[in-house]
């Protein structure tokens, strides 16, 4: 998700305000992430008085902890960039169930974890940061379709492949082609010596 989908969505109005944003969008912009970047944010307990940001880019991973009110100050980031060979994260695992989806992910000492289609969008982070670790090219975009949109996109105007024929039924006594696998020697009748 984008930094300002994050910001829509956050559960305290502060946390997302404009005056945050300021503060935020300066420090990260100076440590080289694009405009409005794809990120995960980690709202924690409180995410009224404080939460991080975790913006994976070309050199490493941003974070940035951000106090959404200093008493005396406002608003605070502290932000970091930290090359992706220092980068540390744990495994990322996957449960399965009834049709549903348990995913956790550990970076910098914060766990992911999502249920369903929340699940979907932590193991794209995920694979943005293992990219980023691997030194391959990160991703322009980690949200992905979700699972029923994409059965759901067949091919308008292609019908549909007929299912294989069944092999007629062989006629008593009818010879078959030889085989062209090779049979093992413990599968092979013993041969009779020539005279």
């Amino acid at each position: 998700m984008r930094l300002s989908e994050w910001r829509a969505k956050a559960p305290s109005k502060d946390a997302g305000g404009p005056k945050v944003a300021a503060v935020v969008d300066a420090v990260i912009d100076a440590l080289g992430a694009e405009r409005d970047p794809h990120c995960w944010v980690a709202w924690g307990e409180e995410p009224a008085v404080r939460y991080m940001i975790l913006i994976p880019t070309e050199p490493g991973l941003i974070t940035s902890f951000v106090r959404v009110n200093v008493p005396g100050e406002g608003p605070r980031a502290t932000t970091k960039l930290i090359r992706w060979s220092r980068v540390s994260v744990g495994e990322l695992a996957i449960e399965t169930q009834a049709g549903h989806r348990l995913l956790s992910f550990q970076v910098e000492q914060q766990i992911l974890r999502g249920a369903d289609a929340e699940a979907d969008r932590v193991a794209a982070f995920a694979m943005r940061v293992i990219a980023g670790i691997e030194g391959r090219s990160i991703a322009p975009t980690i949200e992905r379709a979700s699972r029923g949109s994409r059965a759901s996109k067949a091919a308008p105007g292609k019908p549909k492949k007929p299912a294989a024929a069944r092999p007629a039924a062989k006629a008593p006594g009818a010879r078959t082609a030889p085989s062209t696998a090779k049979a093992t020697s413990a599968a092979r009748p013993a041969r009779e010596p020539r005279r």
